[in-house]
């Protein structure tokens, strides 16, 4: 992987770039985590990096309820919302494991809520909302 980098976009479809041109550079087995507030931009983001791989936008949710949703492209997408989450053994239940360590790339929303499964090699995104439509983007590869 590269140097951590930093972005800033001004639109949603400058999120959405940004997000692809990351993807290009991700391969199955990567671990995704994206931090932010409410509003920050998480899912727009997410739709972004789906479309890399041939994933229609328009099917990105935050899967909010379902906990994770799965996308078919190029390149299997797992799409997490870790946020509902109130325990590991909850995460483990629902089979989280699996999908970081699986064929596919794992985007996770709120981290931070299943800290203690994610792997140490991983690309953390810190995402800030400076204005109504601008977001600051801390990518830290970790490994």
């Amino acid at each position: 992987m590269s140097n951590d980098i930093t972005r800033e976009t001004s639109s949603v479809e400058e999120t959405l770039a940004f997000a692809r041109e990351l993807a290009s550079s991700c391969e199955p087995g990567d671990v995704i985590c994206l931090y932010g507030t409410l509003g920050a931009g998480k899912t727009h983001f997410v739709k972004g990096f789906a479309t890399a791989f041939g994933i229609d936008p328009n099917e990105v949710d935050s899967p909010t309820f379902v906990l994770i949703q799965e996308y078919n492209g190029t390149i299997p997408i797992y799409h997490f919302d870790a946020y509902r989450i109130e325990s590991l053994d909850e995460a483990r239940g629902i089979g989280t494991e699996d999908y970081l360590y699986g064929e596919g790339i794992s985007v996770i929303e709120w981290p931070e809520k299943i800290a203690g499964l994610l792997p140490e090699q991983r690309i953390d995104i810190h995402i800030e909302q400076s204005g109504a439509q601008q977001r600051r983007f801390r990518v830290v590869y970790r490994s």
